[in-house]
């Protein structure tokens, strides 16, 4: 992918910031009708959607509509009917220390914000965004991943079809092109991908003070009990850690499972692996609904993870280099210095691992950084309760995996090391917005002038009063 040259990028984005105010004096009526637009453009253009991803990933194209399309539909669905509620200012309440004084608070757009997405759901990361950073009146510079050339090229025309020029862009290229445009001055910058390319763009975004949203990733731990329904699980760990051949953020990584149940997990696991995939390696391999690996180079690192000491493999580990094909892979006898256990796998490995209890599970998880999502099977509300209590994660799901991260009414997002701000919804709207405090005073008198100096006797009684009883 050729970069995009710095003065190009510069021009693009002065187009955009010329455009800034005329976009944030825009009706909710304006940013409806963009983002009903934006939502028949890709209904009619669904078709082109499956082959992009189909030649980028190897995508089924039920898998698209369910992880790419739905999501983001899902989104402009929601913000067209609460959009109005969404930009309306709310009272900031009544005190009686301001008598006289109403407070409001305005969410208004924050100007011109950058949308860096990631490869590996390349239509809903890039979207998603794009549907709140709308909503809040910003305009939008976009620039997707150098590694999915053909879903870039259907984003581009579909933008073009539905945006006019000043109110959203997109920019393609590399990491050059993604470091010029962390120079220039963006009001706000939306990051998804890894935390060691969050730092780079937090520092970056420190140097004009803008504020920043980083979805990032890390270790998703998956809990099952001994009380949990192991079938169920099984179903729902497969499907969560095996769509898009396990290349999500929010992917279970890895089972902690009590070892009571630890043999007869990995059965059912094995089972439904079969069931979604295929019964023999190569029913698997021959599979029209398993995703393809991104790159060679991916790929190259998957294999290495499964070097020794990674574990027993019980289910997979086969690879084709041809076609990017790293088949849906189980290890069991994981050592805790296996290469699994070192860094987020992101992709089709699952190690299951035995615990004695969900207490020392949950040691485990906790003595590393926080991690993006958190999956959790027991057999009670409260054993459930427990493992969420004592531990912490950006979002997490029980009973299921994943779901979370779809649900327009959840807040997604990390924490700490698996990264900050919230997306998603009305959570996505307030991202992209300044929440302004405004206060009107009355113009002849006000009850706070009773406390102006000089600070005279009655003047520091008050003040007295103020603090004991106001």
């Amino acid at each position: 992918m050729p970069e995009t040259p710095p003065q190009d990028l510069h021009a693009r984005f002065e187009a955009l910031r010329a455009h800034r105010w005329r976009q944030a004096a825009t009706t909710a009526d304006l940013r409806r009708r963009r983002l009903v637009a934006l939502l028949d453009a890709l209904m009619a253009r669904r078709a082109e959607a499956h082959a992009a991803l189909a030649a980028d990933f190897g995508k089924a194209p039920a898998e698209v509509d369910l992880t790419e399309l739905y999501p983001v539909l899902t989104e402009i669905r929601m913000a067209v009917k609460r959009l109005g509620r969404w930009m309306r200012p709310r009272s900031g309440g009544l005190f009686l220390s301001f008598l006289g004084s109403s407070a409001q608070v305005r969410p208004e757009p924050k100007g011109v914000v950058l949308i860096l997405s990631p490869w590996n759901y390349p239509l809903l990361l890039a979207l998603g965004p794009l549907v709140s950073a709308v909503a809040a009146g910003n305009c939008a510079l976009l620039k997707p991943s150098e590694a999915t050339p053909a879903t870039n090229a259907f984003l581009r025309g579909l933008l073009a079809e539905v945006f006019p020029p000043g109110e959203v862009d997109l920019v393609e290229g590399g990491p050059e092109t993604a470091q010029a445009l962390l120079d220039l001055p963006f009001d706000h910058v939306f990051f998804t991908g890894s935390p060691r390319v969050g730092r780079i763009v937090m520092e970056a975004a420190a140097r004009h003070l803008a504020s920043v949203t980083l979805e990032l990733g890390g270790k998703s731990p998956v809990f099952v009990d001994a009380d949990a329904d192991l079938e169920t699980a099984a179903k729902r760990i497969v499907w969560g850690k095996f769509i898009n051949a396990g290349q999500t953020c929010v992917a279970p990584d890895h089972v902690f499972v009590h070892a009571s149940v630890h043999d007869a997990l990995v059965e059912a696991l094995a089972r439904a692996v079969r069931t979604a995939y295929g019964a023999t390696p190569e029913a698997r391999r021959a599979s029209p609904d398993f995703a393809r690996i991104i790159s060679r180079p991916h790929l190259d690192r998957l294999r290495a993870l499964l070097a020794p000491p990674s574990g027993r493999v019980v289910l997979g580990g086969d690879w084709d280099e041809a076609d990017r094909y790293f088949a849906p892979t189980l290890v069991a006898d994981v050592p805790p210095d296996s290469p699994l256990m070192g860094e987020e796998i992101f992709g089709p490995i699952l190690p299951v691992i035995p615990v004695p209890s969900m207490a020392a599970a949950r040691e485990r998880v906790i003595t590393g950084p926080p991690p993006l999502a958190l999956y959790v099977f027991t057999g009670t509300r409260a054993g459930a309760e427990a493992i969420l209590a004592g531990t912490a994660s950006g979002g997490a799901c029980v009973g299921d995996t994943v779901l979370h991260f779809a649900h327009p009414g959840l807040p997604a997002g990390g924490v700490g090391a698996s990264g900050f701000g919230k997306a998603h919804g009305h959570h996505g709207f307030l991202a992209f917005s300044n929440e302004r405090a405004v206060l009107r005073q009355r113009t002849r008198f006000a009850p706070i002038q009773l406390m102006y100096p000089p600070y005279t006797r009655f003047v520091r009684r008050l003040v007295d009063l103020t603090l004991r009883w106001l």
